[in-house]
């Protein structure tokens, strides 16, 4: 009998996951408040990201892939400011076994001036790669 057997010689990453980093930065460099972020789905409905973190210091959001403007929602005690971030999304393909993915590359930022004072991209370049900061966010010391 004859027996044939393949495999792959290609080790796709473990984490194949693609998330934007935030860092607190400032005279606030970590929140005390209770933080909530959400989010609009392509279907309409709203999606809680994080909710009610305290004592954060930074935190990680997905990135969409199929627009190109994410719009983010964050509220800290009764304070509410929208953050927009204009991106390209770039088709990442490692091989058939890994499957498809998308890399972002971040164009701008813009955002309310409710409790946050601003943000800074550091890093434009959104991948698989966690050790990086995207965004650094500065709150505002009195956010009430």
């Amino acid at each position: 009998m004859l027996f044939l057997a393949s495999c792959s010689s290609v080790d796709c990453p473990l984490n194949n996951t693609v998330y934007a980093n935030y860092k607190l930065m400032g005279r606030v460099t970590t929140l005390t408040d209770p933080l909530t972020i959400w989010t609009n789905r392509n279907d309409g409905n709203d999606t809680i990201l994080i909710n009610q973190q305290v004592n954060t210091d930074s935190f990680t959001l997905p990135v969409s892939y199929a627009r190109d403007r994410d719009t983010l929602f964050f509220r800290t005690n009764t304070t509410l400011d929208t953050v927009t971030i204009d991106k390209t999304n770039i088709p990442h393909f490692e091989s058939v076994d890994c499957g498809m993915n998308y890399f972002h590359e971040v164009k701008g930022i813009h955002y309310t001036r409710n409790a946050i004072d601003s943000i800074t991209i550091q890093n434009r370049d959104i991948t698989y790669d966690t050790s990086k900061k995207h965004f650094y966010v500065y709150f505002k010391e009195y956010r009430y």
